[in-house]
């Protein structure tokens, strides 16, 4: 299902996510699984999330339990960071009350009223959004749009993260899900794209082999998806970027 061509058996699917740091600034790129994804999908119609995709969740590897075992406590977040709205990337959120979280206004305006089956057909758990969310929201697009270096083309604009000193830029990768976004991240080694579920494999953006023709039912819109793929096609061919992706396991 996840790539197109590689035949119908099981592989590992891990929820990535990555600890942001700047200074003495920290930030949450997604949370992964949490207990509150089991508890939402118990019963009911969401249950057929869980069945569709099987979970296994430990809940000692609760990114809220992980960063706890580095020293760090929800308060010392500066923001959760959303690429996109999907179960798999949200379902910690209550771990972490009163942290910011920041996500697209274009995903969080088209989903968040979501519920029953539409909610369940963009992969939306709204049980899964803490009552306070309101007053804790930033959205991407309102941040400083920036211009990006040569060196990540072919993407040129970006939304900078205040008081991240521009290491860290906010870009669109339409497609996957209504308001996904990517993030370059300069580290030591250069920069990186945190390209979420842009694809579900490298071998999808290196062969340009996107996923299942039957993933499509789950997909916000085909064509923009293909085309982001083609933009990170070219990013990867350019060698200068290192792509990381959400899901990226045994395919």
């Amino acid at each position: 299902m996840a790539l197109k061509g590689a035949g119908f058996r099981v592989c590992k699917f891990p929820a990535r996510t990555w600890l942001l740091s700047v200074g003495d600034r920290h930030w949450l790129w997604d949370t992964g699984y949490a207990e509150w994804f089991e508890r939402a999908t118990r019963q009911g119609i969401f249950h057929l999330y869980r069945r569709i995709t099987p979970v296994y969740f430990d809940p000692r590897e609760a990114m809220v339990a992980q960063l706890a075992a580095h020293g760090l406590q929800p308060a010392d977040l500066q923001g959760i960071l959303l690429s996109h709205l999907h179960g798999d990337h949200m379902a910690g959120l209550r771990d972490f009350p009163g942290t910011p979280v920041l996500c697209s206004e274009e995903g969080w305006n088209r989903i968040h009223r979501l519920e029953g089956l539409a909610a369940l057909r963009q992969a939306f758990v709204p049980a899964l959004v803490p009552e306070d969310i309101a007053g804790r929201l930033q959205f991407f697009e309102h941040f400083p749009e920036t211009a990006l270096p040569p060196e990540l083309q072919p993407f040129t604009q970006g939304y900078a993260l205040p008081h991240s000193q521009g290491d860290i830029v906010f870009v669109p990768l339409p497609g996957h899900a209504a308001g996904h976004f990517g993030a370059f991240v300069r580290g030591e080694q250069g920069w990186v794209l945190l390209a979420g579920d842009a694809a579900w494999s490298p071998t999808g953006y290196q062969q340009l082999r996107g996923p299942s023709v039957l993933a499509n039912v789950v997909m916000d819109q085909p064509r923009a998806y293909y085309q982001t793929l083609e933009r990170l096609h070219q990013l990867w061919r350019g060698g200068k970027v290192q792509i990381l992706l959400s899901h990226e396991g045994d395919l």
